[in-house]
Order: C-alpha cells, then structure tokens, then sequence
C-alpha cells in the first residue's frame, strides 16, 4: 500500500490500523501514546504526522545534516534514520519538549541572545543536541561544544555564534550535569 494511500485510509478509519500494525507505547515529552507505526516508518515521520511535533525538520533524510535530532531515552539520535518499531517503550524529547509550552529554555533564550539562529531550519536539531551536551556536562569546553555539535550542520554557518550561545547558556546554569548521558563519542545515534 503506497504511503499517500495509508494516509487517507488511516484518516478515516484508524480502528483497523492495531489489527495491521504492532501497538507500541512512546513517551514524547512526558506524554504517553500508543501508536502502531509502519514497519517502515521512522520516528521523524512518526513525530511530524502522527504527533504534529514538526519542529523536527527533515532536512537530509539520511543522517548527515542533524535538523532531525532529538533525545532517545537521554541520548542523541537521527530521527530520519531510526525506525519507530525500535523505539517501543523509550522516551523522546523533541525542541518542544526543552521548555513548558509557551515559554523558553535558557539555552533557547541563549541562542535568541547570542543571534545563533539565522535562517532557523536548523536550529531545533542544534537546541536538542546542545541540550544532551549540558545534560551530560554543566559546564563544557569550547572543544567539548565544538566536538559535541559536529553532527549538526548550519548551512548559514553561524558555528562561533552557536558556541557562545551554549557556553552563556551553560554560565547561567542550563547544565544540569550528568544525567542522561549521549553516546560515548558524542555522535548521535544512528550515525
């Protein structure tokens, strides 16, 4: 069945979709759903057009440019490249889920600040994974920012903004130290 195809059926008749697709449970930022993904379906997709949570962007789709980013059970990973079945059980954490709706995290109001948003595609990718960055460290070198944010690309290269950004965001105590670590290497999941 094509894609356009399952979307309009779905639309109009989600009771038989349990019976077709395996029910998994997610938690995306501190919200519960049960959802019966596609075998082929990725979380990107999941995110953005079952639970309209499109600040992830789709940018890439192959695991090179990070606008995908999100927190997978505490850690960094591409959502274009991680297939949703896998994630049954685990916890996400999108760009909406960095601050309570209607307000803004102190790294978000440090990018704001430090103008490390140009055209914004690709900032949400770039606020999840400097977020897992002062998860893990509260107060990280400019080389621990640097090697950390390598994942994410900013096709408008405001790279030295960005890094002032997370360092004034981690001087006003957005890092909460070591907690949900990423991977070892710093490179999101699926890369």
């Amino acid at each position: 069945m094509c894609r356009a195809a399952f979307k309009t059926w779905r639309t109009f008749d989600t009771s038989l979709t349990a019976e077709l697709f395996q029910l998994m449970r997610l938690t995306v930022n501190d919200r519960v759903h049960d959802v019966a993904p596609r075998d082929d379906e990725t979380l990107l997709e999941l995110l953005r057009d079952r639970l309209a949570l499109t600040g992830t962007k789709l940018t890439c789709d192959r695991g090179e440019c990070g606008a995908c980013t999100v927190l997978l059970d505490g850690a960094t990973a591409y959502s274009c490249l991680t297939l949703a079945v896998s994630c049954d059980g685990a916890t996400v954490r999108t760009v909406e889920g960095l601050a309570p709706p209607g307000s803004l995290s102190t790294l978000q109001q440090a990018f704001i600040a430090h103008d490390a948003a140009q055209c914004g595609y690709c900032t949400p990718g770039q606020l999840v994974a400097a977020q897992a960055l002062l998860d893990h460290s509260a107060h990280p070198t400019d080389d621990e920012i640097r090697a950390a944010m390598s994942g994410n690309l900013c096709r408008c290269g405001t790279y030295p903004k960005i890094v002032q950004a997370i360092r004034a965001a981690a001087e006003a105590g957005a890092g909460v130290g070591p907690s949900a670590a990423s991977t070892a290497d710093g490179a999101p999941h699926g890369a």
